[in-house]
């Protein structure tokens, strides 16, 4: 029996309008692509707006033959152009990238560099559930997405330069408006946000010079200035790791706690483990997030079903053939394509996430996790691309969650319908409002 012959990817008719149409239609991306996938199988050829023609592979086992893929498709991440003054970050070739991820991973990866900040980060999330349980005593719903990514950007601000008295250099709700209309807007709008964006982070430079951090390798703007990064290209990282952190850890715990709330069972399972691991302690150190097993297996649910980036991206430099041991078809992919991830359609497969629409956190033990294929589960990305910072948002988010759900109880705020929006990372269209009720005496007033 012959070899199969490997074939272009199958997939709709092109249509004039770029693919704009055929994705409105189905009601979004992410839902376009689960019907792509259920008519023309696991590589599918589509029409991709500011890409042309992209390839969509939604096999596990044949993403993994992508994995080795070290370059972006510049198109689709022009839009971060304005905030790269020493060249676009995201889409640099293979040969400047590698080092420079290495760098980032040097500081950003470090066990160390997490256990060093982790007590700053601890204060700045016991300063919000403060806040947090003031409100809930006046009766007020709090909204997540917006004071979560307000502390996600006070934490990376704090790890940039070192400590926790980075995050009085920042106003987060004028930075995360500044980064929106950088990438939404044009004109002397964006230009006048992205001055203010550059003003920011030119005083978190200026304040660690002051105080006298070199040779520190433990904290991001540390690692940039003793590797002699150039001043242009040190800006630009710090810029683009706070966008990058703040929307994506922020968005994560938000999602994680509207689910939570809307399973009071698994919500009740998480507070008893804190309870047993914490015991009268409201805030965990950091060797304790390790005993924490099911919190982190709720986290991980979430972003399964909630993956804060839905998508990903490549561009192919060579002819690439995908065969799929199982099964008879080979696909060949050729050079100049833009390979697509759909992460959010992986994650909903039915083959490797029976009934994928439910909340089950038990997905995750030791031995599930050792039966599904290594790139069923994808919310960091893959290969010489994915997320630098990985573990660095499991941390915050982790304790994030810790210092919340021993605090309170999440209900879901009556009325409020919550509503995704595949955007730079999933949304929430209107923000997720929930109702809060304290667990534990408040430290200021004494009630329950």
């Amino acid at each position: 029996m012959r070899d199969p012959v490997p074939v272009p990817a199958p997939g709709p008719a092109l249509r004039d309008d770029g693919g704009v149409g055929a994705i409105a239609e189905a009601g979004g991306l992410h839902r376009y692509q689960l019907w792509l996938h259920e008519r023309y199988g696991p590589v599918a050829r589509f029409q991709l707006p500011g890409a042309g023609v992209a390839v969509s592979v939604a096999d596990p086992v044949l993403l993994e033959a992508t994995a080795h893929v070290n370059k972006r498709p510049a198109r689709l991440f022009d839009f971060l152009a304005p905030l790269c003054e020493a060249g676009n970050l995201q889409v640099l070739d293979a040969e400047e990238h590698a080092p420079w991820r290495r760098l980032l991973l040097s500081v950003l990866a470090g066990r160390p560099s997490h256990e060093r900040h982790f007590a700053s980060f601890a204060a700045l999330v016991t300063d919000l559930a403060d806040r947090w349980d003031e409100q809930a005593r006046r009766g007020s719903p709090v909204a997540l997405q917006r004071d979560l990514t307000a502390l996600s950007l006070r934490m990376i601000c704090a790890y940039a330069l070192g400590g926790a008295a980075a995050s009085d250099l920042v106003e987060p709700g004028e930075v995360i408006g500044a980064f929106e209309r950088v990438l939404t807007e044009g004109g002397e709008s964006a230009a006048d946000a992205l001055a203010s964006l550059r003003a920011t982070v030119d005083r978190l430079i200026a304040a660690h010079r002051s105080g006298g951090r070199t040779g520190d390798r433990s904290d991001l703007i540390g690692a940039l200035v003793d590797a002699g990064e150039r001043p242009a290209r040190i800006r630009d990282t710090v810029m683009v790791t706070m966008l990058a952190a703040h929307h994506t850890t922020g968005v994560a715990v938000s999602w994680t706690l509207h689910l939570l709330g809307r399973h009071p069972d698994v919500a009740a399972r998480v507070a008893d483990e804190l309870e047993r691991v914490l015991g009268d302690r409201a805030v965990p150190d950091y060797a304790d997030l390790r005993r924490l097993t099911y919190l982190e297996m709720v986290l991980k649910e979430s972003m399964r079903l909630y993956p804060p980036g839905p998508y990903g991206a490549r561009e192919t430099t060579e002819d690439l053939a995908l065969h799929h041991p199982s099964a008879g078809d080979q696909y060949v992919i050729p050079a100049g394509t833009t390979v697509f991830y759909p992460f959010w359609a992986l994650h909903m497969n039915p083959a490797h996430w029976p009934e994928p629409e439910a909340f089950r956190p038990e997905r995750f033990t030791p031995e599930e996790a050792a039966e599904r294929p290594r790139f069923a589960y994808v919310p960091f990305g893959l290969g010489p691309r994915s997320c630098e910072g990985a573990g660095l948002a499991m941390t915050e988010a982790e304790l994030t969650l810790a210092v919340l759900l021993k605090r309170f109880r999440f209900r879901p705020a009556p009325g409020h319908e919550v509503t995704p929006v595949e955007r730079f990372v999933l949304w929430a269209a209107d923000d997720i409002l929930m109702d809060l009720t304290p667990r534990t005496p408040c430290p200021v007033h004494g009630l329950k």
